[in-house]
């Protein structure tokens, strides 16, 4: 992605040190936990799929974009980063509306 595993977790609210013992010990993580690191794939998923309908998506890689738009402060979010709403299931699913939003035009 281009994002440090730090910066990740904590935008995910996740602890480091919870994540790295459940890969050491190989241990699943909650559903809860699954649900929102998941998110993050979906975010990407959905801007790959805005890029191959609007264009031509030869050498864009949609894991970076993310990453980087993620961490932008916005206007439409009150100055905050979108990866700041990435720790809750409403927040994830406002980021994704607003990333719908910026492909139709509704936000510039």
């Amino acid at each position: 992605m281009g994002m440090s595993k730090e910066i990740l977790l904590t935008s995910l609210g996740l602890s480091r040190a919870t994540i790295s013992r459940k890969e050491k010990d190989a241990i699943v993580l909650s559903s809860d936990e699954s649900e929102r690191v998941l998110g993050v794939e979906n975010l990407i998923a959905l801007v790959q799929t805005m890029v191959e309908e609007s264009g031509d998506p030869t050498g864009f890689d949609a894991a970076r974009w993310v990453a980087k738009w993620l961490t932008e402060p916005l206007p439409a979010l009150g100055g905050e980063t979108p990866a700041s709403y990435l720790d809750t299931f409403e927040g994830q699913k406002l980021v994704a509306e607003l990333l719908t939003m910026i492909q139709s035009g509704a936000y510039a």
